[in-house]
């Protein structure tokens, strides 16, 4: 399982509370009038490692739910679920919730004859700095430093996992492409306390076999994170979407666990985004096309 960190699709496989567009991008120095609430579903599919580090990969069909409020303080977009705590005119601090995809150790796999990986959710605080931003609005540069707790759910319990801080610089371009296409581009590295690691490559000695012997893991760095997205409006209601997400895990702190099979993973997504409902209620949404 791995937590993909959309921003056009929920922080993927982030579960889906926001897949869709902020509107149909006019022009940055206009007054709009948006949904106060919109609600919709995303449909796609995706090509998903079974989790950090792992040899191999998942085709998966996505059906997921999203929402979009655009509330003072509360707020979900396709930044994810966030409360904002305090804004200045280039800081933030938000409060960000998001979450991952379940796992199955199916036979063949690093993780046969182990629990299956559940559904991973984050929630934590980020604080986030606007660097640069060019004259027309369309453009800018930002580091965003976030620091969440995990936990993970069966659907019958939940079980806090660890921490995980994971510092960006990012690049973010409106109008990208098209009219209305929204583009990102971040890096940066990904740090993970001891519990998520061993969550992901602990080996317990009645689990060890000849080929993947017992492993306590540590807290410490996860690897490299390339991260893209990209979102076209094709219609007020209707919305493309698609993004990836390449890591490097050259030099993690586990590199030693037989479970940490590959240096290199690769995610794809894409799908389609649909408004099922828009409130007759609106809200005004001026200069900072990035909100």
């Amino acid at each position: 399982m791995n937590l993909i960190r959309f921003h056009l699709l929920p922080r993927l496989v982030t579960v889906g509370l926001v897949v869709a567009g902020l509107g149909t991008g006019p022009a940055f120095a206009q007054q709009l009038r948006q949904p106060l609430l919109e609600l919709g579903i995303f449909g796609g599919g995706g090509l998903v490692p079974d989790y950090p580090a792992a040899d191999r990969s998942e085709a998966r069909a996505l059906a997921l739910p999203w929402l979009i409020y655009r509330g003072e303080i509360l707020q979900s977009d396709e930044r994810g679920l966030r409360s904002r705590l305090y804004r200045a005119t280039d800081l933030e601090l938000t409060l960000n919730a998001n979450g991952a995809l379940n796992s199955s150790s199916e036979a063949g796999s690093a993780r046969e004859g182990m629990p299956n990986l559940e559904y991973l959710g984050e929630i934590g605080p980020s604080l986030r700095w606007t660097a640069w931003r060019d004259a027309a609005q369309a453009t800018r540069i930002t580091l965003e430093l976030p620091l969440r707790a995990a936990f993970s759910t069966d659907l019958s319990r939940i079980r806090h996992r660890g921490f995980v801080v994971a510092p960006e610089v990012a690049l973010e371009r409106n109008d990208f492409l098209t009219r209305g296409g929204r583009g990102r581009i971040g890096i940066g590295p990904v740090f993970a306390s001891g519990g998520l690691m061993d969550y992901w490559y602990r080996v317990k000695p009645q689990e060890a076999r000849p080929d993947r012997p017992a492993y306590n893991a540590e807290g410490g760095y996860l690897g490299m994170r390339l991260q893209f997205s990209y979102r076209v409006p094709i219609t007020d209601r209707l919305s493309l979407t698609a993004g990836g997400r390449v890591e490097n895990f050259s030099g993690a702190t586990n590199a030693d666990s037989p479970l940490f099979r590959s240096d290199l993973n690769v995610t794809l997504v894409g799908g389609l985004s649909f408004a099922l409902y828009r409130s007759e209620a609106t809200v005004a949404s001026t200069a900072e096309p990035f909100d």
